[in-house]
């Protein structure tokens, strides 16, 4: 079986070709995104990401299926992201979907984000039972797989990990392109000078929006009177909020009794990240599973696979329900494809 999956719950549009063949295996057959970046200083807005998206969609659908070597009659099924993710973004892409799931006569597929990375990751790496790390822009959470849910165990309380990291780069001017997490992680590999932040560990879930409020006072004050510099920042901001991480990550791992460690999302690129939960795993005796940039940062391929697996296991959206919704919780579906 064939799927084709749209992506665009925030400022990357993704389309990807999945095949499920009859013997297990998993083939991408296409992986295709663009992204709209924002000058320096600001963060995408709604209505430009959801004319963005509009504006290429055509095209990269177009370039996905030739890379795939595809055509309308090839494909099985058609899955779109439902939501969680921003209004504007989601529908743009999710009139492409209805659309062409009309104009094909396809079943169609509505996803869950948070899950297509969870099970794009699974599939990639391999990973068996794993604790899951799934950090973005729009997401922190801490989840393990038990009884047909993925159960968050803990999460962030205000702005996601990633959101924290874009505010900071924009308050400090870096660029967008290719993105404001990898430019301050770029940047903090020249910073040696820790500034104290705020430490927000509450429980199993985690706060960030006092470290974001702690550090611009830094680069408000100690910045421009040259007591640090901007990677001194990046530097102090990625350890702090890092290590939060890894401490919720480590007390999952121990309360569901895994070795597993898998991080999913954007922020999963990170290297200093998967640096600090590999030192943390190690000492555990486990082994830690990422993706690189292609399968972490939010991809067309994550949605066709996983509404692939929903399909095969008697999950198909009735057309009046393709809509789609900026509150949908990883532990609202139930996951039917596991034991």
């Amino acid at each position: 079986m064939i799927a084709i999956g749209f992506e665009g719950s925030a400022n990357k549009l993704g389309v990807g070709i999945i095949e499920h063949t009859d013997d297990g295996q998993v083939n991408i057959l296409a992986n295709i995104r663009d992204t709209y970046n924002a000058p320096p200083g600001q963060g995408f807005l709604p209505r430009d990401t959801a004319e963005h998206h509009r504006n290429v969609i055509l095209d990269v659908t177009k370039k996905a299926m030739k890379e795939a070597n595809v055509t309308s009659k090839d494909i099985d099924i058609i899955a779109y992201t439902k939501g969680p993710g921003i209004g504007g973004p989601l529908v743009s892409t999710a009139v492409v979907a209805r659309t062409l799931s009309l104009l094909w006569n396809k079943p169609i597929v509505g996803v869950n984000h948070c899950i297509g990375h969870i099970e794009m990751g699974r599939e990639v790496t391999k990973a068996k039972n794993p604790v899951v790390l799934y950090v973005s822009g729009g997401n922190t959470q801490v989840i393990a797989y038990s009884e047909k849910k993925y159960r968050i165990f803990g999460e962030t309380i205000d702005i996601a990990v990633g959101n924290c990291l874009d505010r900071f780069a924009r308050i400090i001017k870096l660029s967008n392109n290719p993105s404001p997490g990898y430019n301050i992680e770029q940047e903090a590999k020249k910073g040696s000078k820790y500034m104290e932040l705020p430490y927000s560990v509450k429980g199993m879930d985690v706060s960030f929006s006092g470290i974001l409020s702690s550090i611009e006072n830094y680069a408000n004050n100690q910045l421009k009177k040259g007591e640090c510099t901007q990677a001194d920042l990046c530097f102090s901001l990625q350890e702090t909020v890092f290590a939060m991480l890894v401490e919720t990550t480590e007390r999952t791992m121990a309360h569901v009794d895994s070795n597993e460690v898998l991080i999913v999302g954007g922020v999963g690129c990170n290297l200093r990240l998967q640096e600090m939960m590999q030192s943390m795993v190690e000492q555990r005796n486990g082994k830690l599973f990422a993706t690189d940039d292609r399968f972490c940062i939010d991809n067309g391929a994550m949605i066709a696979h996983t509404g692939l697996l929903m399909y095969k296991h008697g999950s198909e959206t009735p057309f009046e329900d393709t809509y789609c919704t900026q509150r949908y919780r990883t532990d609202e579906v139930d996951i039917t494809w596991r034991e």
